[in-house]
């Protein structure tokens, strides 16, 4: 039962997950209540944003259904029909085609700016309630709820608060939930470029001794790259001026899209892999970069985090079919159980496949490129690893 003045649901974070989870519930027909801190940027087609995702489509869908994902493809979302995967030391190659799989696309490459516009502009019809300018302060909770203190002075009182504010949550350390924390030495550095060759609505990553590069098509012409590189080579490369940079990139992509030319500024995060313990102490669970953060390598974090929604949705959807509790303490700790477990696996997987392909050791130097090969020339392992990596159940 809810108390007087208690809404359904308060979300502490505006990000692409938070303002998701928000109207992915709004819309199931819950009382909601999103926090965050400051009015996020507006999305400008002039100046794109250095942060892209590629996107799945089990979450194309889950934003579709929420009435979201078509403002998002109306305005830029880069379609690819294929990924190219391959080792500077040679070896064969790991492909996936859009049309061998029967898709129109693997994915969407997207602005994380552009995707937080449109979730934002679909918040107030769906009638979800936002807290902007503002803080978490403080928090109390008991069985029937949680009551958040914020920094302007008021007061959200909720059955469910969801920390969606990022890996340095307030929210989850209020809770009490902790974390582990790897730092992967490394910095993913990003930017826009045009490329000689066109990208033919390709994903290219080939993997470096120094750890993983990949040109995502943005635009006609256009690529983003991230490239990740040791601490001090990230650096380096910053330093360079837009000619040598552009230089190296091309032959760090062994020319495979001939001469690269930047057309952004240049921008460097450091990489690291943070899991938390669990993802639910009473009445507060943790989604997306609260609750995880992987490496880069694979583009699966906002896919992940979203997926965390996508599984909370569900679990109420049945329990309002079944007129039971959605916000019961067993339908959380299962939902916290499966994904938490969903997290951990992937984030260990990237964990392992960038300690075998970013280094130069002989052994697996000699190895690894020809097992790339192998997995590409066995089509139910290549539709295997395609379905998880979209988000389709393989069962």
């Amino acid at each position: 039962m809810k108390r007087r003045g208690q809404v359904d649901v308060v979300v502490v974070g505006g990000g692409v997950v938070g303002a998701a989870c928000a109207l992915v519930l709004a819309r199931e027909g819950l009382q909601v209540t999103l926090v965050e801190g400051r009015e996020p940027p507006r999305w400008s087609q002039d100046q794109p944003d250095l942060r892209v995702y590629a996107f799945a489509p089990d979450n194309a869908a889950l934003l579709d259904e929420a009435g979201a994902w078509r403002a998002v493809r109306d305005a830029r979302a880069q379609p690819y029909r294929c990924m190219r995967v391959w080792d500077a030391a040679g070896g064969g190659e790991l492909q996936f085609d859009a049309d061998a799989l029967g898709r129109s696309q693997l994915g969407w490459i997207v602005e994380n700016a552009l995707l937080v516009d449109r979730l934002w502009a679909a918040l107030p019809a769906a009638g979800v309630r936002v807290c902007c300018p503002a803080r978490v302060d403080a928090m109390e909770q008991d069985e029937a709820g949680v009551t958040l203190r914020l920094d302007d002075g008021a007061r959200v009182d909720a059955r469910l608060a969801v920390a969606a504010d990022g890996a340095d949550s307030t929210l989850r350390r209020l809770a009490g939930l902790d974390v582990t924390s790897h730092d992967y030495a490394q910095r993913g550095v990003v930017a826009f470029v045009r490329t000689q060759r066109p990208h033919e609505d390709t994903a290219w990553q080939r993997f470096l001794p120094t750890g993983p590069l990949a040109f995502l098509p943005f635009t006609e012409g256009h690529s983003s790259i991230v490239w990740t590189l040791p601490d001090a080579e990230a650096a380096r490369v910053l330093a360079l001026d837009d000619e040598a940079f552009g230089h190296e990139l091309a032959l760090a992509m062994g020319g495979q899209l001939g001469e690269v030319v930047v057309a952004s500024a240049r921008a460097a995060f450091p990489l690291r892999r943070q899991l938390a313990k669990d993802y639910v102490a009473g009445r507060v669970i943790v989604a997306g970069d609260a609750a995880h953060v992987v490496h880069p390598l694979a583009g699966q974090g906002v896919n992940l985090g979203l997926r965390d929604v996508a599984a909370l949705r569900e679990g109420i959807r049945d329990a309002l079919a079944r007129h039971a509790d959605w916000s019961a303490p067993h339908r959380l700790e299962r939902w916290a159980r499966q994904r938490r477990s969903e997290n951990a696996t992937a984030a260990h997987a990237f964990d392992g496949i960038n300690k075998v392909f970013s280094n130069d050791e002989m052994h697996l130097t000699l190895v690894r490129g020809p097992l790339l090969g192998l997995a590409g020339k066995v089509p139910p392992l290549v539709d295997f690893l395609w379905r998880h990596a979209a988000g389709q159940r393989t069962r």
